[in-house]
């Protein structure tokens, strides 16, 4: 099996568990951008103990590269846990980031994500750097 195969994908409108990537469609070369990844925005995603997101990971690839670069990580690790029990801790986190890149170059950002119960999830946006 290779790790493409356990990746799952959809339209994060209807599929809470999909990624979403909010980026300009064409940025300056050189210059500064954020970049706001998120699950759950259409539909909310639960935040429990025992069901939640874990990770999203954002990573670029060139245009007419073979290879990506991972570009950042963002964690999730408040889920209601307490030694009272499942979801009664004092903190809960949500599946939202923000991050800030430069390109030089065109090609595509992929964000992926991982639920606890549902596995990896993806998608992409093409990016072009004038």
């Amino acid at each position: 099996m290779k790790f493409g195969e356990l990746l799952q994908s959809g339209d994060w409108k209807g599929e809470k568990h999909v990624p979403v990537i909010e980026a300009p469609e064409k940025v300056k070369a050189g210059e500064s951008f954020d970049v706001a990844l998120s699950v759950g925005k259409e539909i909310a995603h639960p935040n429990t103990t025992e069901h939640h997101i874990c990770w999203i990971k954002l990573s670029f690839k060139p245009e007419g590269d073979k290879f990506g670069y991972e570009v950042a990580k963002v964690d999730f690790d408040g889920h209601g846990a307490s030694v009272k029990g499942a979801n009664e801790g004092p903190v809960f986190t949500d599946p939202y980031g923000v991050v800030r890149l430069n390109l030089k170059t065109s090609g595509t950002l992929i964000a992926t994500s991982y639920c606890n119960i549902h596995g990896f999830w993806e998608s992409s946006q093409d990016i072009v750097a004038e």
